[in-house]
């Protein structure tokens, strides 16, 4: 009786919150079972909460600031990180950078574009701004990250010292923004892990840091604060639901392996622009995502 009333319960509540759920249109994703996950981080600063206003500049609009392809295959945890400045056609527009895609036409422009661009199917859409994956982190009372060195970055705030700790929301953002890190070594600081490629590997450890601790004990038990959150943060497409999610939470925690990557690309410049662009192994890398196969992580 007692198990039947907490699953009624649960479906009850996962109803409730699928209700409350921001959706954007997405008429090019096909919604289809588990599938694959287009994970975006919007740079919007409209929903900063006080404490991290200015921290991160300040412009009008949203751009796609982190894009995470994300399944479970096999029983492995697969995620796959896109520079946001990768070439691209973007239908209607040329060739640009995949961000852009983004901002001419939203998820769903961004979306048809990886489809048809890289060949990657999509089966679901999740977004969250600056200040909601904070919040999120916060909800789930922080995530535990390991720094060598005292390390910093003046541009996103990050300032943190050595060792292994649970850092909030504001802490968190600015370790997956930091674009020009340095630790302090030998009694200076030093320019280590900077720019664009070495960030994604940072979106995707707190990424999967999030997602562990959210299914943790400690996570189930600020499950109706972390539904509040969830539900006033993030923005999903047409065909995502909650239990969508709870069921790829589920996989991602219980898969017993797991792989994550960036994209291989190059530097590459045409008509004044600067892009980077696959290599080889980045279509090595999509056919392996693709199919489910190991992806090849150099060491």
């Amino acid at each position: 009786m007692f198990v039947v009333l907490a699953v009624s319960l649960v479906a009850l509540a996962m109803v409730v919150t699928d209700a409350r759920l921001n959706r954007v249109p997405t008429p090019s994703i096909a919604g289809s079972g588990p599938g694959t996950y287009l994970i975006v981080g919007s740079d919007s600063r409209e929903n900063l909460p006080d404490d991290l206003e200015g921290r991160f500049g300040s412009f009008a609009g949203q751009r796609a600031d982190v894009i995470i392809l994300a399944h479970v295959s096999g029983g492995t945890v697969q995620m796959l990180s896109l520079p946001r400045d990768l070439k691209v056609s973007i239908d209607g527009h040329g060739t640009d950078k995949i961000n852009a895609a983004y901002a001419y036409g939203g998820a769903d422009l961004l979306a048809s574009t990886i489809q048809n661009d890289l060949g990657v199917g999509i089966s679901h859409y999740m977004e969250v701004e600056f200040g909601g994956f904070a919040e999120i982190v916060d909800a789930v009372g922080g995530v535990e990250l390991t720094f060598e060195y005292p390390t910093r970055d003046a541009k996103s705030g990050l300032d943190v010292p050595a060792g292994t700790q649970v850092v909030d929301g504001a802490t968190a953002l600015a370790f997956v923004r930091s674009r020009a890190t340095e630790e302090l070594r030998d009694g200076s600081y030093q320019s280590a892990q900077g720019g664009d490629i070495a960030r994604t590997s940072r979106q995707r450890q707190v990424l999967e840091a999030v997602i562990r601790k959210a299914l943790t004990p400690g996570g189930v038990v600020r499950a109706p604060s972390l539904a509040n959150s969830v539900t006033a943060s993030i923005r999903v497409g047409e065909q995502t639901h909650t239990w969508n999610l709870g069921l790829f939470g589920f996989r991602f925690v219980t898969a017993p392996a797991s792989e994550s990557m960036a994209l291989p690309v190059t530097g590459s410049s045409e008509g004044g622009v600067s892009y980077v662009v696959r290599t080889e192994a980045a279509t090595q890398a999509i056919a392996a995502f693709v199919s489910g196969n190991p992806l090849p992580i150099e060491d």
